[in-house]
């Protein structure tokens, strides 16, 4: 029972922060072509996804 809570746990988080780093590539300034790829990118392979974006994905946010 405890490690079944625990996965649920990581997933939730791990969905939250997917949602918020897809907020955040939608927007920032850029083509909306790269922003296309980073959101695919992140749905369909979350962990790295992630990862990749934090890395190499784009820094600045328009204020809007």
């Amino acid at each position: 029972m405890q490690i079944e809570t625990t996965w649920i746990v990581l997933a939730v988080v791990l969905l939250l922060i997917e949602l918020w780093a897809i907020n955040r590539v939608r927007k920032s300034e850029g083509k909306a072509s790269n922003k296309g790829v980073w959101i695919v990118l992140i749905v369909f392979v979350p962990l790295f996804g992630l990862i990749a974006w934090a890395l190499a994905g784009p820094k600045q946010v328009t204020q809007a």
